[in-house]
């Protein structure tokens, strides 16, 4: 009887949907035909064949393979079943929820008519092909109403990866003290705008409960010391696992630079440069407006304003700080903890540089004359004399051109991104002698690596386009296309479960930190700034 009525209740949910289900979403990918012929990597300008190609690779000690990753417990979410609660259901706590594996109802249909539309288009495919991590969303804190209601509709909506359940219990939690105060919540995942996330953290491990903080870690410095005290303690008592969002250590390309280096392939490295490039309006931070030039909706009636701004200076309501926070720094850390935070990150988990000796940086409001604080070109250089290297970023909001993330060596120099191409050297004496005899040409790729090679894929939108150029959306493994934020999360569950060092803890976390608050010292203050490491302060 208790099947029939479980039976009774699926066909009822899916007439409410129309009738769709997973399984017959899965089967009409199966019919839709791919028109043309794609031939990824079709042209490729080398000067030598396929067998020296396969020679030069044996002799460096590489292959052309996706390195091995090891999940810690396979490719489901075994062990007990976590009850997550998200608190801020913006655009990146719904990022997160669909890493999980929750989505709204509406991003179903959109996806699938897109889909429809253009046979290349996997996002929906690749999401219902994802693992179920064997967690619940129990929990959706928002001071916004209709991003809370948006947080709940996304819980209860029943098409998921691996046909997994619906959240059952889901409620709002009115603030997130509320959320942390209740036994229906094991773990929290912190989306809330930046100068939020230090005291969240802190009182989440107090009241030990796991946490998964969105970057940058915290507004200031001193937010830095105060975390990571709280996470240790919390970890020595109470067992509880950190993870902070930064998902680049889950691209298979992060993973073949750091085989490249170790192999010392590059020879001796001495400069890294990264670099940020966007010329749009969201990538300038004005999202308070639609794509007609109407301001987006929120009222001081739909949004708790004061809980918003929590201990930050008491303003009169703003549509467009609640949108547009990023601009000043009473909520935020410019550019450095926006943007070059991933680059850092990524740089650090390839060469582990831990935190620069020094820093310079500088820049300015060269293009928008708005009331904004933070600069839109900015650039900082990092000193590891240590290491006997440099880091070198710059950034522009008005400029769209690609400049890659490049690592030099007196051998060679390494891209890397969502894909990885290393060139030797024209005066490499490890390759002199290739090069003489033609075998190796400077000018043209030694090695290349892409982790979705021969797999036919496209980027619908300019955020997306950024991010997958960046290596910061998908990557591959076993040949599969995968969002690297259900990863990190999986990463984070795994630990939670099992044990283990999650990939971006807290040592790392306290690193790509400093270095961000280092740069925005340095811009501020208009001054190099230095790391005591017997100190550990920022002088």
């Amino acid at each position: 009887m208790e099947n029939k009525k479980q039976n009774e209740n699926s066909t009822k949910r899916e007439k409410e949907r129309g009738g769709i289900k997973r399984r017959d979403i899965l089967k009409g990918f199966a019919t839709l035909p791919v028109l043309g012929v794609f031939a990824h990597e079709a042209v490729r300008k080398v000067s030598y064949d396929k067998r020296q190609k396969r020679d030069i690779l044996k002799e460096l000690g590489l292959n052309k393979d996706a390195p091995a990753v090891h999940s810690r417990t396979g490719s489901k979410g075994t062990g007990e079943r976590i009850r997550v609660g998200i608190v801020g259901f913006g655009a990146r706590g719904g990022g997160l929820a669909k890493a999980m594996g929750y989505v709204h109802p509406e991003w179903v249909q959109r996806e699938l008519k897109a889909a429809q539309q253009n046979k290349l288009d996997k996002s929906l495919e690749d999401w219902l092909q994802q693992d179920d991590l064997n967690v619940e969303l129990t929990g959706i804190c928002d001071v916004f109403d209709a991003r809370a209601e948006k947080g709940l509709e996304t819980a209860k909506n029943d098409i998921r990866p691996g046909n997994a359940p619906p959240a059952k219990n889901v409620r709002r939690y009115r603030t997130y003290h509320e959320m942390l105060e209740s036994n229906e919540i094991d773990a929290v995942i912190i989306t809330t705008p930046d100068f939020h996330h230090a005291q969240m953290t802190i009182d989440a491990m107090n009241a030990g409960k796991h946490v998964y903080c969105e970057k940058c870690m915290t507004r200031t410095e001193d937010e830095v010391y105060r975390v990571q005290a709280a996470v240790r303690n919390a970890n020595k008592h109470k067992n509880v696992v950190f993870q902070l969002g930064h998902q680049s250590t889950q691209n298979s390309s992060y993973i073949k630079a750091k085989e490249i280096v170790e192999k010392n392939i590059l020879g001796k490295l001495t400069i890294v440069e990264t670099a940020t490039n966007r010329n749009t309006q969201w990538g300038a931070w004005i999202r308070h407006l639609d794509a007609n030039g109407n301001p987006k909706p929120g009222n001081p009636e739909t949004i708790d304003w004061d809980q918003w701004l929590g201990s930050r200076p008491k303003v009169p309501f703003s549509i467009e700080r609640y949108y547009n926070w990023t601009l000043w720094w009473d909520y935020a850390t410019g550019l450095s903890g926006q943007l070059f935070s991933h680059d850092y990150d990524g740089v650090n988990q390839v060469l582990n540089l831990g935190i620069p000796k020094s820093c310079v940086a500088s820049g300015g409001n060269y293009y928008y004359h708005d009331n904004r604080e933070i600069p839109d070109v900015f650039h900082a250089t990092f000193e590891f004399p240590d290491r006997e290297l440099t880091l070198f970023y710059s950034a522009s909001l008005a400029n769209s051109r690609s400049r890659p993330r490049v690592f030099m060596g007196n051998d060679g120099s390494m891209e890397v991104g969502a894909t990885l191409k290393v060139q030797a050297d024209s005066h490499s004496k490890r390759f002199a002698e290739l090069i003489k005899e033609g075998t190796v040409d400077p000018s043209q790729p030694l090695f290349t690596f892409n982790p979705g090679s021969g797999d036919i894929d496209v980027v619908t939108t300019a955020t997306e386009q950024y991010y997958a150029t960046r290596g910061l959306i998908y990557t591959y493994r076993d040949g599969r296309r995968v969002d690297m934020s259900h990863l990190h999360i999986k990463d984070w569950l795994d630990c939670i479960r099992h044990g283990g060092t999650p990939a971006c803890g807290i040592d790392k976390g306290v690193e790509v930190t400093i270095a961000c608050h280092m740069a925005t010292k340095s811009y501020r203050e208009k001054r190099r700034v230095e790391w005591d490491p017997v100190a550990k302060r920022i002088v």
